[in-house]
């Protein structure tokens, strides 16, 4: 097994690397592409950042720009580290116990996508690197300190609820965009009652009946409910961890 070099730009980031002065855009730094690139991505949409347009952003050469950063990849990582910020930035003071230091945690994550939606475009490559997103690691897996989970099974907690989070988030964007693009001329439920039939979709003929189909946000996903629902499932766990180690 071959140990991973840590990117540049990744020490650079956590203050690891001596900073470079000399080049032909004098008082270029990390911050300020990094900055550039979020600047882009918010006005123009994540597929105007490249390494080129960046550079234009900031009035410096393509090239300068690779001193900094060996990718637009890497760039884009470090972009999105930059934009959710600590969890300070987003997250309410821990809440009680482990279920509402999760809670809270969560919440934060989610307002951090509501502020940078064009972060949840940008591809998971890697475990967190970046400051930030280790902080947001360290805040989640801080809450279960006094609980019996495993250190394994905190890890699998963390991926669950961040996993759920990115993916309400991107639906619930998602499902605005394109109804801001096309708004629909009927109900989902009165669209889905004419193409789906009764005799072979039972079940579905029995959500459109409710009357919950009627009402489109009602369609989009819960966050609430689905969290609840996960916080459940982990308070089970803890709650039959001591029967588990007394048949051990």
């Amino acid at each position: 097994m071959t140990d991973r070099q840590i990117p540049p730009s990744i020490e650079l980031a956590w203050g690891l690397r001596e900073r470079g002065t000399r080049g032909p855009k004098r008082g270029l730094t990390l911050e300020a592409i990094v900055a550039a690139g979020i600047d882009v991505a918010a006005r123009d949409g994540l597929d105007a950042v490249s390494m080129a347009g960046v550079a234009q952003e900031l009035g410096a050469g393509t090239m300068s720009l690779y001193r900094y950063v060996s990718s637009k990849d890497e760039l884009m990582t470090l972009m999105v580290d930059t934009a959710l910020g600590p969890p300070d930035s987003y997250a309410e003071p821990v809440g009680q116990g482990w279920r509402g230091g999760l809670d809270a945690w969560a919440h934060g994550v989610r307002r951090a996508y509501d502020t940078h939606p064009w972060t949840l475009k940008v591809p998971i490559t890697s475990p967190p690197l970046g400051p930030n997103n280790v902080a947001w690691m360290e805040r989640a897996l801080s809450a279960m300190t006094e609980t019996p989970l495993s250190e394994a099974e905190k890890l699998s907690t963390l991926l669950l609820l961040s996993g759920f989070v990115r993916n309400h988030a991107t639906l619930t964007a998602d499902f605005a965009s394109g109804a801001a693009a096309a708004p629909p001329a009927a109900t989902y439920g009165a669209i889905l009652s004419q193409l789906a039939d009764e005799s072979t979709f039972p079940a579905v003929h029995r959500a459109i009946a409710s009357g919950e189909l009627d009402d489109d946000e009602e369609f989009e996903p819960d966050f609430e409910y689905g969290l609840a629902r996960i916080l459940d499932g982990i308070e089970a766990l803890i709650a039959r961890k001591p029967e588990d180690r007394k048949r051990a």
